[in-house]
């Protein structure tokens, strides 16, 4: 049977990542490019920067994936981008790329629904993982209990009503940060 490899971009918010994945469990390559510093200043993520940086690395990084992952454009099978939920621009930008990628080297695109994919991650990790089992997703805005019932049906169990753990915890360290700073300066 032929290996399928896959070309999976990620672009959903402030991190541009391409990663080259051998028969949906074998990661070959997987680059990431974080915006990190350039939102720090601001506090959080600020979506028009995000998108703006994004245009800049998609190209880069899908480079030095393929390169990393010793294979060339004609050895992709599929080109799965995340289409899904996130910030809109940074989304479009990642979409785009594939799309016009898909279009150029004539390969299928498959979209990727940005929580599902987390869950999805847990295949990588643990090769020998199958559905059924139950999920803890604790994605930035996302914090929800998923019952995997096969590969591609899922049912939320649970959620939070406003905001989600990864949330939560960025608007502590903001707190704490600025405590911190204004601890040292009073010395």
């Amino acid at each position: 049977m032929k290996d399928i490899i896959t070309l999976g971009i990620e672009s959903s918010c402030d991190e541009t990542s391409v990663a080259i994945v051998k028969n949906g469990r074998e990661v070959l390559s997987n680059i990431i490019d974080t915006q990190i510093p350039i939102h720090e200043k601001y506090g959080g993520v600020v979506p028009e920067i995000a998108s703006r940086n994004h245009i800049e690395a998609i190209s880069r990084v899908t480079k030095k994936a393929l390169k990393e992952a010793k294979i060339g454009f004609n050895d992709i099978d599929v080109i799965t981008p995340t289409y899904g939920p996130g910030l809109v621009g940074a989304l479009l930008v990642g979409l785009s790329y594939a799309k016009a990628l898909s279009f150029a080297i004539n390969k299928p695109l498959c979209g990727v629904n940005h929580l599902q994919g987390h869950i999805a991650a847990n295949y990588i990790t643990y090769k020998e993982l199958t559905p059924e089992f139950l999920c803890m997703m604790m994605s930035g805005g996302n914090t929800q209990i998923v019952l995997v019932k096969n590969y591609t049906e899922f049912e939320v169990l649970g959620k939070t009503r406003d905001d989600a753990i990864g949330e939560a915890f960025d608007k502590v360290a903001r707190v704490v940060r600025v405590r911190l700073s204004w601890r040292t300066k009073s010395r």
